[in-house]
């Protein structure tokens, strides 16, 4: 009788296979694009305290890890690195603060085409991407609110875009310092910041394009479109109204505020005091628009979109 008691409780326990916990990852990697299922048990079944924010943070760090994992950040630094290293080395700029700052200000000019289209470049497959790869079908089944899944998403690729910026245009920040000491250096700090800045706001912008657009061609095509008109249409049909009719300053302002390429173009050669050199940036000095007003302006640029993203992904069909 005991012996028969013994063999059924070694037919009712579990193996040692089954009482060892689960290694947090999906059989089949394709269905997830490197999401762990720790992760998305935690985000489905997180406690109701601080449940929004552990989602957020579960679903941005993840995205950080496979931006990483495909060379997206090193991609980026190089491209900034290479173009503002090359900049910086054959300016020919006098050895002065006056030189620091024009070095700064030809950096500027290049960051106004260059940073905005990396920036719609890594975001805009951010969620129509995920949905042709598979994995968004599965992570919209879990009782996480849609919302957060783009919040979370646009977090992680934003740490990767910032820390990108600040690393490929650090590199050269270095080489001014080497070369001019601390003096002006205040200024390139400036443009660092205006920059991650601007990215950011580009960033948000591909970001909801690729919420709104139902392929990934699509959704390449509306960022390059956004991009030339922010980049190059808007600055010549602004410059045009203002040389063909007399506009008051409210106009003015409003015509810089609605590109964030003209509110970096503010902040960084406004602070240089460089606003009449190049182009549609010689009404900045008349807009009058002081630097909390166009730092303000620049957090609406990249919130804004996300936020619209945020609510327009509640209505998409998978």
């Amino acid at each position: 009788m005991s012996h028969d008691h013994r063999r059924d409780d070694r037919r009712s326990a579990p193996s040692d296979r089954e009482l060892e916990p689960d290694d947090g990852y999906e059989t089949d990697p394709a269905s997830s694009a490197g999401y762990e299922t720790g992760s998305a048990s935690s985000v489905g079944h997180a406690p109701e305290s601080g449940t929004s924010l552990q989602q957020v943070l579960v679903v941005a760090t993840t995205e950080y890890r496979l931006a990483v994992r495909s060379r997206w950040a090193i991609a980026i630094a190089a491209i900034f690195a290479a173009f503002a290293l090359g900049l910086t080395t054959f300016s020919g700029s006098a050895v002065s603060p006056a030189g620091f700052e024009r070095v700064v200000a030809s950096l500027a000019v290049l960051a106004v085409y260059l940073v905005p289209l990396v920036a719609l470049a890594f975001s805009y497959d951010v969620i129509v991407g995920r949905e042709e790869s598979g994995w968004l079908h599965a992570l919209f089944a879990l009782p996480v609110s849609r919302s957060w899944i783009v919040l979370g998403a646009a977090l992680g690729r934003a740490a990767v875009l910032a820390s990108a910026t600040v690393v490929g245009f650090g590199l050269a920040g270095g080489l001014l310092l080497l070369e001019y000491g601390f003096d002006g250096f205040d200024a390139y700090v400036g443009f660092l910041l205006g920059a991650v800045g601007l990215g950011l706001a580009f960033l948000a912008l591909g970001v909801l394009l690729s919420t709104l657009a139902r392929e990934k061609t699509h959704a390449l095509g509306f960022a390059l479109l956004a991009w030339a008109w922010f980049v190059l249409v808007h600055d010549l049909l602004a410059l045009g109204v203002v040389a063909a009719f007399r506009l008051p300053d409210a106009a003015i302002s409003a015509m810089v505020l609605s590109n964030p390429t003209g509110v970096f173009r503010a902040l960084v050669l406004g602070a240089l005091g460089a606003g009449g050199d190049a182009g549609f940036a010689a009404v900045l000095a008349e807009a009058g628009l002081s630097t909390g007003v166009l730092v303000a302006a620049l957090v609406v640029w990249i919130a804004a979109p996300i936020a619209l993203a945020a609510v327009a992904v509640r209505r998409r069909r998978l």
